[in-house]
Protein backbone atom coordinates (compact mmCIF):
# COMPACT_ATOMS: atom_id res chain seq x y z
CA UNK A 1 0.00 0.00 0.00
CA UNK A 2 1.39 3.37 -0.89
CA UNK A 3 1.27 6.08 1.58
CA UNK A 4 -1.22 8.08 0.23
CA UNK A 5 -3.73 4.80 0.10
CA UNK A 6 -2.66 4.80 3.87
CA UNK A 7 -3.13 8.29 4.67
CA UNK A 8 -6.65 7.79 2.75
CA UNK A 9 -7.73 4.51 4.45
CA UNK A 10 -6.73 6.40 8.12
CA UNK A 11 -8.83 9.33 7.11
CA UNK A 12 -11.85 7.28 6.47
CA UNK A 13 -12.35 7.18 10.23
CA UNK A 14 -13.42 10.67 9.96
CA UNK A 15 -16.32 10.08 7.85
CA UNK A 16 -14.99 12.96 5.45
CA UNK A 17 -17.94 13.80 2.50
CA UNK A 18 -15.27 15.06 0.25
CA UNK A 19 -11.46 15.14 0.66
CA UNK A 20 -7.85 15.87 -1.80
CA UNK A 21 -4.78 14.73 -1.07
CA UNK A 22 -1.61 15.95 -2.91
CA UNK A 23 1.42 14.96 -2.83
CA UNK A 24 3.75 17.80 -3.19
CA UNK A 25 6.94 15.92 -2.61
CA UNK A 26 8.73 16.65 -5.36
CA UNK A 27 8.80 20.43 -4.92
CA UNK A 28 11.14 19.64 -1.70
CA UNK A 29 13.82 17.54 -3.18
CA UNK A 30 16.78 17.93 -1.31
CA UNK A 31 14.64 18.85 1.98
CA UNK A 32 16.42 16.98 5.02
CA UNK A 33 12.94 15.55 5.60
CA UNK A 34 12.50 14.57 1.76
CA UNK A 35 16.28 12.93 2.51
CA UNK A 36 15.11 11.04 5.44
CA UNK A 37 11.68 9.64 3.30
CA UNK A 38 9.13 11.88 4.54
CA UNK A 39 6.70 13.06 2.07
CA UNK A 40 5.10 16.63 2.15
CA UNK A 41 1.18 16.92 1.54
CA UNK A 42 -1.30 18.58 1.17
CA UNK A 43 -4.96 17.97 2.34
CA UNK A 44 -7.95 19.25 2.24
CA UNK A 45 -10.87 17.21 4.27
CA UNK A 46 -14.54 18.07 4.74
CA UNK A 47 -16.00 16.39 7.70
CA UNK A 48 -18.80 16.76 10.11
CA UNK A 49 -16.21 15.36 12.60
CA UNK A 50 -14.64 18.99 12.65
CA UNK A 51 -17.84 20.76 13.52
CA UNK A 52 -17.27 23.02 16.35
CA UNK A 53 -13.82 22.44 16.57
CA UNK A 54 -11.40 25.51 16.10
CA UNK A 55 -8.57 25.06 13.85
CA UNK A 56 -6.08 23.83 16.03
CA UNK A 57 -8.37 21.24 17.39
CA UNK A 58 -9.42 20.21 13.70
CA UNK A 59 -5.38 19.86 13.35
CA UNK A 60 -4.86 17.65 16.16
CA UNK A 61 -7.98 15.06 15.10
CA UNK A 62 -6.02 14.80 11.73
CA UNK A 63 -2.41 14.00 13.77
CA UNK A 64 -4.16 11.60 16.06
CA UNK A 65 -6.20 10.24 13.22
CA UNK A 66 -2.67 9.56 10.50
CA UNK A 67 -0.87 8.29 14.17
CA UNK A 68 2.52 6.90 13.30
CA UNK A 69 2.54 8.19 9.35
CA UNK A 70 3.40 12.11 11.53
CA UNK A 71 6.53 10.38 12.59
CA UNK A 72 8.13 8.62 9.46
CA UNK A 73 6.00 8.51 5.96
CA UNK A 74 4.91 12.37 6.51
CA UNK A 75 7.62 15.11 7.10
CA UNK A 76 5.02 18.36 6.00
CA UNK A 77 1.30 18.41 6.14
CA UNK A 78 -0.77 21.19 5.19
CA UNK A 79 -4.28 21.15 5.85
CA UNK A 80 -7.56 22.59 5.51
CA UNK A 81 -10.03 20.46 7.59
CA UNK A 82 -13.72 22.12 7.15
CA UNK A 83 -17.02 20.98 7.93
CA UNK A 84 -20.04 20.13 5.44
CA UNK A 85 -21.24 23.79 5.85
CA UNK A 86 -18.38 25.66 5.55
CA UNK A 87 -17.55 23.90 2.02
Amino acid sequence: MSVMDDIRQRLDALAPSAIELIDDSHLHAGHAGARSGGGHYRLTIVSMAFNGKNTVARHRLVYDTLGDLMRQEIHALAIQARTPDES
